[in-house]
């Protein structure tokens, strides 16, 4: 939550596993004045696109009711309704097109204008359904843009989860999402000759994966997977696309990721058991005798994947998705949260964040690891603890060096556009200069000056064992075997070594 406003209540799914009412959004930062009501260039520049939306609907429903004749049967006020829809459909577009350019680090530029974006969505959501009828006779509202809309709003909900760690969140997209699916919003898609209209179909069905899989669902996964192959074939078949191939490496990465990281386990009664490596309200561990708790908490958490070749789906490899779930607790239903006694009354009161926050880089540039540590490092709370935890390919040096400091062991691998030798080892080239894409252990230094939790989960994790604790602050390091054992060997493309025995 953003320091110094004051904390909104946590948002109630009421609405979304029915998509009907409102849709609630998460908590944010209260609005700046400068774009109150009483400024008139604000209240100015939304006159002036109002107007420009008027006369662009008045154009089209020129057209669409010239063929009939009965363009001036339509009554003013239900030209205004399609004029209002257009204006909001147009001005959700801009706000969720904008989300990416919102700075990827720091928790708190993006907040207002999650909340601005989830303000029009509310609108837009309740106007078509209080509207529909008008929408559907005076502006041709077809099934496919009522998911569209749908769907951008588990997008909201899957983005502010990704932002914020609550894993409450995933709940709220995966209802919006199974609705879709549910009401058959995309059904009449394939009907129309339009190839792009099938691509956001696919798109959905990806997205819904993701969702799934954060959330152990696989029975309704192995069910997507099936219904997106089949949306595949038929599209490579109508339209002989070129990203047919594209689209069969989607189905390739969701079958190996599955295949990598089953949840589902027989127990002793040969009974299917779902498994997850989240923390549950009651799989806490107890405390050792003597141990004090609230000394410190982990607030802030990198997790980092740059292994060659190593199975992934949607820019989340199998180690980083572990490590993501063992820093989460289970995620629980807001609505059924908020029906619990007590909640109602203290439902205005400042919420405590359960999860902490996290930042997922896959295949990171020096610049860019270095850029979301800076920030995590800038962001963190007093007696808090920042992890790091890296999953990637060791990179060793060559030759011999005369002295035995923090930049002369090697590190692990970052992202460069260089070719990447094949295998787990990348040797530097010239024996006179460090290997610079690579972070070494003494790049971490500077980051010692707060609490650090340190994961190295790499074939030259021991570059980092003389680790050294320059500022006396709390430091762990915790560094994986540089071989696998036996029992192991081969497994190297579907995880590393610490991700494997936290799983088992």
């Amino acid at each position: 939550m953003v320091r110094g406003a004051r904390q909104p209540q946590q948002p109630r799914s009421r609405l979304a596993p029915r998509l009907t009412g409102t849709v609630e959004k998460p908590p944010r930062k209260r609005r700046s004045s400068i774009r109150g009501s009483g400024d008139s260039r604000y209240s100015q520049s939304q006159g002036e696109r109002y107007q420009h939306f008027t006369e662009k609907t008045e154009f089209a429903l020129k057209e669409i009711m010239s063929s009939g004749g009965a363009e001036d049967d339509i009554p003013q006020g239900e030209r205004k309704t399609v004029t209002d829809f257009c204006y909001l459909l147009d001005k959700s577009k801009q706000l969720f097109n904008g989300l990416r350019d919102l700075p990827q680090y720091g928790q708190k530029q993006w907040q207002s204008y999650f909340g601005r974006t989830f303000d029009v969505y509310t609108k837009l959501w309740k106007f078509q359904q209080q509207h529909r009828q008008v929408l559907d006779n005076r502006y041709g509202l077809k099934r496919w843009q009522i998911g569209e809309i749908a769907s951008k709003i588990g997008q909201l909900y899957y983005h502010y989860y990704l932002r914020t760690s609550e894993t409450s969140y995933l709940n709220e997209a995966f209802s919006f999402y199974s609705a879709i699916r549910q009401r058959s919003y995309y059904s009449q898609v394939n009907k129309e000759d339009r190839p792009e209209l099938v691509v956001k179909k696919l798109r959905y069905y990806a997205r819904f994966i993701v969702v799934c899989l954060l959330l152990n669902k696989m029975d309704v996964v192995k069910d997507l997977v099936k219904e997106l192959s089949d949306e595949i074939e038929d599209y490579t078949h109508r339209f002989n696309t070129e990203d047919q191939v594209e689209w069969n490496l989607v189905l390739q990465e969701v079958a190996a990721f599955i295949e990598a990281d089953p949840v589902m386990v027989l127990n002793d009664d040969n009974t299917i058991v779902i498994t997850s490596n989240r923390l549950a309200e009651t799989g806490a561990p107890l405390l050792e005798q003597g141990m004090i708790v609230g000394q410190l908490s982990l607030a802030d958490a990198l997790i980092i994947g740059n292994c060659n070749n190593q199975v992934k789906f949607s820019e989340l490899t199998v180690d980083m998705f572990r490590m993501l779930q063992a820093l989460e607790r289970e995620p629980m239903n807001l609505a059924s949260q908020m029906n619990k006694p007590g909640m109602q009354e203290s439902a205005d009161k400042p919420t405590r964040r359960e999860n902490p926050h996290k930042y997922l880089l896959y295949k990171p540039t020096f610049s860019q690891l270095y850029t979301f540590l800076a920030a995590s490092f800038k962001e963190l709370p007093a007696n808090s603890v920042l992890l790091i935890y890296l999953s990637a390919t060791g990179v060793f040096p060559t030759g011999r060096s005369d002295s035995e400091g923090p930049y002369d062991f090697g590190g692990v691998l970052t992202n460069s556009n260089r070719d990447i030798i094949n295998g787990d080892a990348i040797h530097k080239r010239n024996q006179s200069h460090k290997e610079m894409h690579c972070l070494h252990p003494g790049d971490l230094y500077p980051f010692t000056r707060k609490p650090l939790f340190i994961i190295v989960d790499s074939s030259n994790s021991v570059a980092y064992k003389n680790f050294t604790n320059l500022f006396g602050q709390p430091l762990v390091c915790l560094l994986s075997p540089t071989a696998y054992p036996k029992a192991l060997q081969g497994n190297t493309k579907l995880s590393r070594i610490i991700s494997t025995t936290a799983k088992g």
